[in-house]
């Protein structure tokens, strides 16, 4: 066996594949670590979902990979250090998203703005007639520019809005803010002015809690929050009182990790906050590109030159043939 697809690829980049290598497709072992290991031994590449973690040990049982891929952007779900001293390549498809993102941002503002939408595709046919708001004219919040933003930014301008932004990456005088026709403002002034708030913020240990008291004690009131950052980005006592005390309308937030708002969280009972299950990447388009990225990449690595020196040795360790 070649390659171990543990998450699914398409079936035309999966027929490409097969037509070049040993492939086997063992969706069930993202549940099993046991016999993930046992799996995985003679493989020389590996696509992994999200909720699979390579460590150092993981490497251990994997003495001929060359590559470990996933469908999704993200790292913390990959020990870097250990795949570079093992000559692992890490394959992401880091742009197959972005526009899926930016889409599922735009729908989930527009979503809030016009409510009654949301409780007519419910099925509440009767359901009380909400004073809406538009876009065209608003003060849109832009938190991180992360790729996803650039896109978002287009639609948003083509709608008529304003758009206000802030980077903890991003110094206010580079010339990405005039390009993407957003006017950097500091993060305060941010939550003050802006009608509603997207963030994209790209995360770092370092960012958790960012949203806090301190921040959100400046928030418009009735501000719309949208979202498709980690929610460790979030403190979630802080967030559950702006929701609670209407320094925030009414929050939409995608991917949040377990727990986040479930019992005995401060934001539990907070009905204002609704959490989608990481759909903004979930399109046939972003499928379709994340998959013939991945099977080209794998079929890029497994193709060079020596690709086959990664045998197991008696002692456990790799022949790097170098």
């Amino acid at each position: 066996m070649d390659i171990l697809l543990v998450d699914r690829l398409v079936p035309e980049a999966l027929a490409w594949l097969q037509e070049r290598y040993g492939v086997e497709s063992r969706g069930d072992l993202a549940a099993d670590p046991s016999a993930l290991r046992k799996a995985v031994y003679k493989a020389r590449a590996v696509v992994l979902p999200r909720k699979v973690v390579v460590t150092q040990e993981f490497l251990d049982f994997a003495p001929m990979l060359k590559a470990v891929a996933r469908m999704h952007v993200g790292t913390d779900n990959t020990d870097l250090e250990a795949c570079r001293a093992r000559k692992v390549r890490v394959i992401q498809s880091s742009t197959a998203n972005v526009r899926s993102n930016a889409e599922y941002l735009l729908a989930s503002l527009l979503m809030l703005y016009r409510r009654g939408i949301g409780a007519a595709v419910n099925g509440d046919r009767h359901a009380e007639i909400r004073l809406g708001r538009e876009l065209s004219g608003s003060v849109v919040g832009i938190l991180g520019l992360g790729p996803t933003a650039h896109t978002l930014a287009l639609m948003l301008h083509s709608l008529g809005a304003r758009l206000i932004g802030y980077d903890p990456a991003v110094h206010h005088t580079a010339p990405i803010w005039a390009r993407l026709k957003i006017q950097p403002v500091g993060l305060q002034e941010l939550v003050a002015n802006a009608d509603s708030i997207s963030v994209q913020v790209m995360y770092a240990s370092r960012y958790q809690g960012f949203i806090n008291d301190k921040l959100l004690a400046h928030c418009k009131p009735g501000q719309l929050w949208v979202g498709i950052s980690r929610s460790h980005l979030y403190d979630a006592h802080a967030f559950a009182r702006a929701l609670n005390d209407g320094r925030i309308e009414a929050a939409l937030l995608d991917g949040a990790e377990s727990g986040f708002a479930s019992r005995g969280s401060p934001l539990h009972e907070c009905g204002n906050l609704f959490l989608t299950p990481r759909l903004g990447s979930h399109t046939r388009e972003a499928r379709l590109r994340a998959s013939w990225y991945v099977a080209h990449r794998i079929h890029e690595t497994l193709s060079e030159p020596g690709s086959a020196v990664f045998e197991p040795t008696p002692t456990g360790t790799m022949d790097l043939g170098v």
